[in-house]
C-alpha cells in the first residue's frame, strides 16, 4: 500500500452513504489511486472506477443501483474536482465516502412459469445497445427494463445478454454499467415498485412514476419491461 500525504482535518471528515452490495464490492476490490471523475451534476457524480461507473447521488437524483447514496445537500459542499480510492473507500476531494447501511436494488421475484424468453432478437439488441441521446439513450433503457423482468421472472436470456455485452462499448460508460446491473436483476427502486403491483389497481400510479424520470429513461425502463412481461405471460399460457 504506497503512503498518502495527510490532508488537512476538515478534507478527511468522512461522508456517510448507503451502498448496493455490489459497489461496495468492487470499491473494495478495487486498486488505490485516483478515478476519473466523468460527470458532476447538482445531485449526482459518476466516476470511472476501472470501466465500471460508479455515482454518488443524493436523494434528488435518480437512484441508479451502481452508485453509492447520500443525505439531502451533501453533494452541494462537494465540487468533485478530484476522485480517487483508498483503503476500499471512495474519496472526493479528499473526503472518504464511507458505508454506513446497504440497500437493496434487486428487482422482486415475479410467479411466471414462463421458461423461455420473451421474443426478442440479437438484431435488434444490436439495434437498440445505444440508440438514443443522453447519458442513458432510450434503447438501453428498454433493454434494462426487458432484461430486468426476465431476472425477476428467473427465466434465463443467454442470446440476449451475450449480444448486451458484446454491443456495450457502443454506449456511454454509464449505461453500459446500467445493463451489466440489469443483467444482474438491478434496477431503479421504482421499476422495482411497478413490478410489484403489476395487475393491481395501484399499477397505474406507479408506472407514471416510473416514466416520470428523467428524460427518457423512466419511458425506456417501462416499454422494455411492458414488452417482456407480454412475451412471458404469452410463453407461460396465461393472458398478456
Amino acid at each position: 500500500m504506497r503512503p498518502h500525504r495527510p490532508l488537512p482535518a476538515q478534507h478527511r471528515a468522512p461522508l456517510p452513504v448507503s451502498a448496493p452490495p455490489r459497489v461496495h464490492e468492487r470499491l473494495r476490490a478495487a486498486p488505490d489511486g485516483p478515478v476519473t471523475v466523468l460527470h458532476r451534476g447538482p445531485h449526482a457524480v459518476y466516476v470511472d472506477l476501472h470501466g465500471w461507473c460508479t455515482g454518488v447521488v443524493d436523494a434528488q437524483a435518480a437512484q441508479v443501483p451502481c452508485a453509492l447514496r447520500a443525505a439531502a445537500g451533501v453533494l452541494a459542499e462537494l465540487p468533485a474536482r478530484t476522485a480517487e480510492v483508498r483503503d476500499g473507500v471512495l474519496h472526493l476531494d479528499g473526503r472518504p465516502l464511507v458505508v454506513g447501511r446497504f440497500v437493496r436494488v434487486g428487482v422482486p421475484a415475479l410467479a411466471l412459469t414462463a421458461d423461455r424468453p420473451a421474443p426478442l432478437g440479437v438484431e435488434e439488441v444490436r439495434s437498440l445497445v445505444g440508440a438514443g441521446d443522453g447519458l442513458t439513450p432510450y434503447g438501453d433503457d428498454q433493454l434494462c427494463g426487458w432484461l430486468a423482468v426476465h431476472r425477476a421472472a428467473g427465466v434465463a436470456t443467454p442470446e440476449v445478454d451475450a449480444a448486451v455485452r458484446a454491443m456495450a462499448y457502443r454506449t456511454t460508460l454509464l449505461s453500459a454499467t446500467l445493463l451489466d446491473c440489469a443483467l444482474h436483476g438491478e434496477a431503479l427502486p421504482e421499476f422495482g415498485d411497478w413490478l410489484r403491483v403489476v395487475g393491481t389497481p395501484a399499477e397505474r400510479g406507479r408506472a407514471a412514476a416510473l416514466a416520470a424520470i428523467g428524460h427518457t429513461s423512466g419511458r425506456g425502463l417501462l416499454t422494455g419491461g411492458r414488452r417482456a412481461l407480454a412475451g412471458l405471460a404469452r410463453r407461460s399460457g396465461s393472458a398478456a
